[in-house]
């Protein structure tokens, strides 16, 4: 009876590593949208996933049926949520350096937009996952998806064009 617990740990290291290799780099990639970083310099993202994927671990064995992908991307999503509109920490700050495709997006505009679009989570579960009403979601994802769409020009190149284009 005694050998039961390390097979069952055993069972779980593998079954989590597994995990893990299928799916750390879709989830990076979402941290690394989350935090606006160029994916080649994304500290930021990587903490956020070191974070999820610990928190997943340490549920592992109460998921009971649950996808660990979606714990994990909850974890996420809640982390960066709490970072941004509750202490706006570091991931809500204007960076320096390389910047990722949704730099011109607000973090809360990153979030939505990552989970509707890249994650493809329901209207409801993200309004329900962010404690927002489902209109407000689809709001801030209607602008956030308008801004990537059609980028505002800076004023600079804008008056530069006007010059330049015959009369």
């Amino acid at each position: 009876m005694g050998d039961r617990q390390p097979v069952r740990g055993e069972r779980r290291v593998r079954e989590f590593e597994a995990f893990v290799a299928g799916a750390a780099g879709r989830l990076l990639h979402a941290a690394t949208l989350l935090t606006a970083e160029a994916p080649d310099a994304n500290p930021r993202a990587r903490r956020l996933l070191t974070l999820a994927l610990a928190h997943t671990y340490a549920r592992w064995d109460r998921l009971r049926g649950e996808d660990p992908y979606d714990c994990a991307r909850q974890y996420l999503a809640t982390r960066f949520a709490h970072t941004i509109w509750h202490r706006h920490g570091a991931f809500g700050h204007a960076r320096t350096g390389p910047r990722g495709p949704l730099a011109e997006l607000t973090p809360r505009e990153r979030l939505v937009l990552v989970l509707r679009i890249y994650e493809g989570v329901a209207e409801e579960q993200t309004a329900a996952l962010l404690g927002l009403p489902a209109e407000r979601v689809q709001a801030i994802c209607d602008r956030a998806t308008a801004t990537v769409l059609h980028p505002a020009r800076p004023a600079a190149a804008g008056l530069a064009a006007m010059k330049t284009a015959p009369s």
